[in-house]
């Protein structure tokens, strides 16, 4: 039986219960993407209606967005161009997952209702042709949902943080050393700097899509404001959440 998402309410509280999650995103992944992931479809939900929408979810991964999505009524179709990726949660890739780039959707022109991407722009060489695929994909009236993780927030350099306010190589460096092994998020292979003002610069440029929100994803609904304060914004933001209306 579908299972509506929760009303969303961006509080003081969500965001203490999401930094307490976060600290177990190695050491237990199902708790802390289960949270994520129900947080961010209720989020999304508060967008559009999800009941029977055909949703892209780029660059899913192991599926934690598309298991929710679909219990929320909502058609997901996991794309992701690393099949053990895909296949790490569970053995299989998850049901509908389609292998492909993000940087090449192979979807066609307006094919879904909502293209979603959690966390994978700051992954991607090219972050907006990445951001410009979304849009293509998605039908006009529909919604794109694009966050991500902005190099100079205190995550920014993800395991490296904050290492990393010293130099992507540096900070990669330094892990090396301490842990006898490479980051997963390699500077400049795996992991490149994106910032919250080429995100809006980006946004406010497309012909063919409007803003309807533009919001740090983690902090209470009065945090807003900073995202329009340049400079303080890729400090304080943590991780930006776009939410775009394809025209």
């Amino acid at each position: 039986m579908e299972t509506p998402p929760a009303p969303f309410r961006a509080t003081l509280g969500r965001s203490v219960r999401l930094l307490g999650a976060f600290r177990k995103e190695q050491s237990d992944p199902d708790f802390f993407y289960g949270l994520l992931a129900r947080d961010t479809v209720a989020q999304l939900a508060s967008y559009t209606d999800l009941n029977d929408a055909l949703v892209a979810d780029i660059g899913g991964g192991p599926g934690y967005f598309t298991d929710v999505l679909r219990a929320a009524g909502a058609r997901p179709v996991c794309v992701d161009c690393d099949a053990g990726e895909m296949m790490a949660r569970r053995g299989a890739a998850p049901e509908g997952a389609v292998l492909g780039s993000a940087l090449d959707i192979p979807l066609a022109d307006g094919a879904v209702d909502v293209c979603f991407s959690s966390n994978v722009l700051e992954h991607v060489p090219d972050p907006w042709r990445m951001a410009a695929e979304m849009v293509r994909v998605t039908r006009p009236g529909g919604v794109i949902y694009l966050s991500f993780t902005n190099w100079l927030s205190p995550w920014g350099g993800h395991e490296t943080s904050p290492w990393h306010y010293l130099g992507g190589h540096r900070a990669a460096a330094r892990y090396a050393r301490r842990y006898g092994r490479p980051p997963k998020n390699v500077y400049g292979t795996s992991l490149y700097p994106v910032s919250v003002g080429a995100a809006l610069r980006w946004a406010r440029r497309r012909p063919d899509a409007e803003i309807l929100d533009a919001l740090p994803r983690y902090h209470p609904r009065w945090a807003t404001p900073v995202v329009h304060v340049p400079g303080l914004r890729e400090i304080v933001s943590w991780n930006l959440l776009l939410v775009l209306r394809r025209r």
